[in-house]
């Protein structure tokens, strides 16, 4: 982005616009933002990096006149900043957008869309090409227990996003991850979500479609047929596809699948061939589906068993999804971020 040194950053308190803050800063950029719901451990985050924000959105916060105001999902009009933004003809853009001028555009953009598991396998994919050498970039929606952090700038050329099909700002209604320009994608669910922009599933399959036409012929697309729409979208693709699950129509499966209190064990198989057998300390059947679809991938790019086996060996998953907090007796304590009805049960 040519031309632009002050950045303003609306909403800056959100999970990926504090991320790309963050980014934004250690670029070089000088950067202000602003929100009225300003509290740790964001506040604190903001305030280690030396970006300094207002409490509350007011016109007066855009005195300094920045280059470019990027304008968080959850803002609308009538939001005094925004009013002020457009008022003064400033320069500005939504989050998904500045990520991809910024950061996705000169990248290999591999980009994990669906319902469930989306940061699970993300930060999986992000660790075991960090494990093997190649410094990765990332952008999830939790702190990787691994990086310590929701997002990392490497020097490589892989650029790991966690795609949400959640609207993208009140000027821009097309999905987020319609912007990441995807290289290689995942998919690894699909249902109802979001009912409060989307009125129901067919609409969010139609998102969907749009998505898999963004892959390139030259690119890869990954796809869960576990699950009976993902099968159906993918039904008819330009791009290179590889399917898993434990459906006996994938072409990549897991089996001898055991789990034990040190952790988890299985193989991964390509067809009639055993690719390679993987331990991790993630639990749940769950897990071992977003890290088939990661083995996949990074397949894919080229990547080893004995690769992958290390990534997945020492990845120590994400906070806040299935975390263990402590035991009483036989009682086991866990937090989790579990909020539609499937992540539920």
């Amino acid at each position: 982005m040519d031309n632009i040194k002050k950045i303003h950053l609306i909403a800056i308190c959100g999970t990926g616009m504090s991320s790309l803050a963050g980014m934004l800063k250690s670029s070089g950029y000088d950067l202000t933002g602003s929100d009225d719901n300003v509290y740790p451990p964001v506040s604190t985050q903001l305030e280690k990096l030396g970006i300094p924000y207002f409490k509350g959105f007011k016109p007066s916060n855009l005195d300094h006149a920045p280059d470019l105001v990027i304008v968080g999902n959850v803002v609308s009009r009538g939001n005094p900043e925004v009013e002020a933004m457009l008022d003064r003809g400033l320069k500005h853009t939504s989050f998904p957008q500045a990520l991809c001028d910024f950061y996705l555009k000169d990248k290999h953009s591999i980009v994990i869309a669906g319902t469930h598991g989306k940061t699970t396998t993300s930060a999986a994919i992000a660790w075991t090409l960090e494990s093997a050498g190649l410094d990765p970039s990332l952008m999830v929606g939790g702190i990787t227990r691994n990086f310590h952090s929701n997002y990392k700038l490497g020097l490589g050329k892989y650029f790991v996003v966690e795609g949400d099909e959640y609207d993208t700002a009140f000027f821009d209604k097309t999905p987020k991850f319609l912007h990441y320009r995807p290289r290689s994608a995942l998919i690894t669910s699909l249902e109802f979500d979001h009912a409060d922009i989307y009125r129901d599933l067919d609409q969010i399959k139609d998102e969907f479609k749009r998505f898999i036409k963004l892959v390139p012929e030259d690119g890869l697309l990954v796809a869960c047929v576990d699950d009976p729409r993902v099968r159906e979208l993918v039904q008819r693709v330009r791009a290179p596809l590889e399917t898993y699950g434990f459906s006996p129509e994938a072409r990549w499966r897991v089996e001898d699948l055991k789990f034990s209190e040190r952790g988890t064990e299985f193989s991964v198989y390509q067809g009639e061939k055993r690719f390679g057998h993987f331990f991790t300390s993630l639990m749940g059947r769950h897990n071992v589906s977003n890290l088939l679809g990661a083995a996949v991938l990074l397949a894919g790019l080229g990547l080893s068993a004995e690769e992958i086996q290390e990534g997945f060996g020492t990845f120590q998953g994400v906070k806040r999804r299935q975390e263990w907090v402590g035991s009483v007796g036989d009682i086991i304590v866990l937090d989790d971020f579990a909020h539609h009805p499937t992540a539920v049960r």
